[in-house]
C-alpha cells in the first residue's frame, strides 16, 4: 500500500451548507475538530459514521457540472446504497436534491444533484 484515502473533497461555493446537506443524507458530524485541516468560510468538513470524510472547499467561481452534459464535466460522482429507492427519493429531495434522472425501476438506479450541482446517484440494494 501506497497511501490511504484521507477524503474526498467537493469544490462549491458554499462548504458549509453542503456540508449540512450531506449530513442530512448520511448521518455524521459536520466539521468536527481534526488535526489535519481547520474548518472555516472555505473548508467544512463532514465525518460520516462508516468512517468516510467528504470534504467541501469553496471555491468562488464554481461551475456546477451539468449531467448528463459534459461542459463542465462532472469529474466525478458519489453513489448511496438505499433499500428503498422511492422512500429514499422523497428524502433526499427534501433534503433539497434535484432529481436529473428518474431512470425507470429496472435499471435500479436514479441521478440527482445536490445544493451546489454535483450528480449523485441513488442505486438499490
Amino acid at each position: 500500500m501506497i497511501t490511504e484515502l484521507q477524503c474526498v473533497v467537493l469544490d462549491c461555493r458554499a462548504p458549509r451548507e453542503l456540508a449540512d446537506f450531506y449530513a442530512s443524507l448520511l448521518g455524521g458530524e459536520v466539521d468536527r475538530p481534526d488535526p489535519r485541516w481547520d474548518c472555516d468560510t472555505c473548508w467544512s468538513t463532514l465525518h460520516t459514521p462508516g468512517g468516510l470524510v467528504l470534504a467541501f472547499q469553496r471555491v468562488a467561481d464554481h461551475r456546477p457540472p451539468r449531467w448528463p452534459d459534459q461542459d463542465p464535466p462532472q469529474q466525478l460522482h458519489l453513489d448511496f446504497g438505499v433499500a428503498d429507492l422511492d422512500e429514499a427519493h422523497e428524502q433526499v429531495l427534501a433534503c433539497g436534491a434535484s432529481l436529473l434522472d428518474a431512470g425507470d425501476d429496472r435499471r435500479g438506479w436514479r441521478v440527482y444533484a445536490d445544493p451546489a450541482g454535483h450528480p449523485f446517484c441513488l442505486v438499490r440494494h
